[in-house]
């Protein structure tokens, strides 16, 4: 029997503690920012941070509080309740990097799964007061002090296309001349951002996004947001993102840049 979809009482609430955890990541975050914090190596060589940990700690106890049937995944602290139909995904501090030398190129991510696909995403900008926010069945929605309102442009051609990437570092050898392949073809690239350049996509800024070793918590939440803006967002072999997938991502803000921009990452290096 399929599971019941969600009703309108279930999304106010799941947006309710969506914010409610963003703020409480955010009163842990904010104070800490260009604060000299130190930053430690994980196992695979990113940092990490007191920030990091506590924010996610912050994010958990509302969530466990709020929505007691829920699984949790983090980036930090691994899951909890990996059965539950609805597990919430999160990255407190995506873009470490940036936060340790005061950039405010990162954002906190939170995503809901349902089954294992991404029904709500948010991306929150603590420093700067941005935010994203995809509900099921909604379009993003947008808000921020500079203005702005979410929604992917128009592009329909790679040489037009504003390209964005946090890193060519990101990417293994064979990799790395597929997405120079990319690059050249589009009309201009820069680096930087982490989710925050996803966010900029939803908000018709940026057409292009190419990245690899991406987790499902750096992921997870984007989904949401780029789809529910226009976008697309899928793997380098144009297939729907998904828990275990090889952390390739492609973000296109025109569905028209879909299919010309996998042709030239699955191209022969």
């Amino acid at each position: 029997m399929a599971a019941a979809a969600p009703t309108a009482s279930d999304i106010a609430a799941w947006r309710a503690a969506a914010e409610a955890a963003a703020e409480a990541a955010a009163a842990v975050v904010r104070p800490l920012f260009r604060s000299g914090l130190a930053a430690e190596l994980k196992g695979d060589r990113s940092p990490v941070t007191e920030a990091d940990r506590a924010a996610e700690q912050a994010m958990r106890a509302v969530l466990a509080a709020r929505c007691p049937g829920h699984g949790i995944t983090g980036e930090e602290f691994g899951t909890t309740g990996p059965a539950a139909r609805f597990r919430w995904v999160l990255d407190p501090i995506d873009g470490t990097r940036a936060f340790i030398t005061g950039r405010p190129l990162f954002g906190t991510l939170l995503g809901l799964l349902d089954e294992g696909r991404p029904i709500l995403g948010m991306i929150d900008q603590p420093v700067t007061g941005e935010r994203w926010l995809a509900l099921p069945g909604q379009k993003t929605e947008f808000r921020g002090p500079f203005g702005g309102r979410a929604g992917c442009r128009p592009c329909p051609t790679l040489d037009r296309a504003e390209l964005s990437c946090t890193s060519p570092e990101m990417f293994p050898p064979a990799d790395q001349a597929r997405w120079r392949h990319l690059a050249a073809a589009c009309g201009r690239t820069t680096f930087g951002g982490d989710c925050y350049a996803y966010g900029l996509l939803a908000l018709g800024q940026i057409d292009v996004i190419a990245e690899a070793d991406l987790k499902l918590w750096d992921w997870a939440a984007l989904l949401p947001v780029i789809e529910g803006a226009g976008g697309r967002i899928t793997d380098w072999q144009g297939r729907a993102l998904r828990e275990g997938c090889d952390g390739r991502v492609l973000a296109v803000g025109d569905a028209a840049l879909l299919a010309p921009a996998l042709a030239l990452l699955t191209a022969r290096p």
